[in-house]
């Protein structure tokens, strides 16, 4: 049986606290979500989850990467993709760019936080 790694998770406070101090940010939104609301952070690289397969070696290894998108479900996906391509300091943003935006954390665009998204306070 193989040995499945699991991802580590970080909450968008420790995120901002990792890109603070060099981490990288992949985004794997669809570019027509990125047009919408951006993250407003140094070190951000954008490769859409459909295109991710060919394109994620633009992502140096070397790095601490964090992968996000939405809601935190296609960003985790990535990073267990990276961790199974040999990446080894790559952790997944938990809840996303909801949670990042009810925080308050620095965004482009449309900042309104969609509704019926999840509180902060709930879990």
């Amino acid at each position: 049986m193989e040995t499945q790694t699991l991802v580590e998770e970080k909450c968008p406070t420790k995120t901002q606290g990792w890109i603070n101090a060099g981490a990288i940010l992949v985004d794997v939104r669809e570019p027509e979500e990125v047009a919408i609301v951006d993250f407003d952070v140094p070190n951000i690289i954008h490769i859409p989850l459909s295109e991710f397969e060919e394109s994620y070696k633009e992502i140096p290894m070397d790095k601490q990467i964090v992968t996000v998108c939405e809601n935190g479900t296609r960003s985790l996906r990535a990073a267990g993709f990276l961790i199974n391509h040999g990446y080894t300091k790559v952790f997944n943003m938990k809840h996303g760019m909801i949670r990042w935006l009810q925080r308050g954390f620095p965004a482009i665009g449309d900042t309104t936080v969609p509704e019926g998204s999840v509180s902060c306070c709930s879990h």
